[in-house]
């Protein structure tokens, strides 16, 4: 598995149709599928205890309700991922009520494979940086766009440079996977021939310091295999 598998759920009764984008959006290891041919079984994906998806293609047209109307209904319960409607009208009308309805874009069937994975990429990538995007590390709120970790239980944030809030965020994107020393630094950095791994080391030192309850015993950004990589359930949520 590569460090960038993004989840995707894929919510249409089309079973071909399903089948057909969970293999494309798989092939190079980019995303992760997971298909739901109903809103029920959507609602059912989504709220189950480790549910993550980064993005969600929905059909207009589902056999439990219209896709639409779930959208709004999504956006209502505070789901904020984008969302690429699917349908098989293109007027005017119909499109301007699927972007009403909450959906970032709309794209009308038969569609290219190629433009709808570019969609997808162009929509996640404005996610990441808008002011919505927040995930669960462990017992923090990540605020990429601020550079924020924020601590519920213990009402307080904690502030991240631009190179410590590059880090979580690819982490984070790896879910449970380690990332190489090199990998992780050419991600952060760039090929940049002056920036060595003690610069990473010093960069994750700092990190921990202000993140992990006992930095000399990590147990959410962990060192494994030769780089590091996130446990969500290693720093459990600290009463105040």
């Amino acid at each position: 598995m590569m460090a960038s598998e993004r989840p995707v759920l894929i919510v249409d009764d089309d079973a071909a149709l399903r089948m057909t984008l969970a293999e494309q959006l798989t092939v190079d290891s980019e995303f992760t599928a997971v298909e739901a041919a109903s809103i029920a079984e959507a609602d059912t994906l989504l709220a189950a205890p480790e549910a993550r998806f980064d993005a969600l293609l929905l059909d207009v047209g589902l056999p439990d309700g219209d896709g639409r109307d779930y959208c709004v209904r999504l956006r209502g319960e505070g789901h904020r991922m984008p969302i690429i409607m699917l349908t098989g009208s293109s007027g005017e009308t119909d499109v301007v009520r699927g972007l009403d309805s909450g959906a970032n874009d709309y794209i009308s069937k038969p569609f290219r494979l190629a433009e709808l994975l570019a969609r997808l990429r162009a929509q996640m990538r404005s996610f990441e940086s808008s002011e919505d995007a927040v995930f669960a590390i462990g017992p923090y709120m990540f605020r990429p766009a601020s550079k924020q970790l924020q601590d519920p239980s213990r009402g307080r944030r904690i502030r991240l440079t631009e190179k410590e809030a590059a880090i979580l965020k690819f982490l984070y994107r790896a879910g449970s996977q380690a990332i190489a020393r090199q990998v992780l630094l050419n991600e952060v950095w760039g090929y940049n021939a002056s920036v060595t791994t003690h610069t990473l080391e010093t960069h994750i030192y700092r990190l921990r310091q202000k993140i992990e309850p006992d930095p000399a015993n990590a147990r959410l950004l962990i060192t494994e295999g030769g780089g590091y990589r996130l446990d969500p359930e290693g720093v459990p949520s600290i009463a105040a």
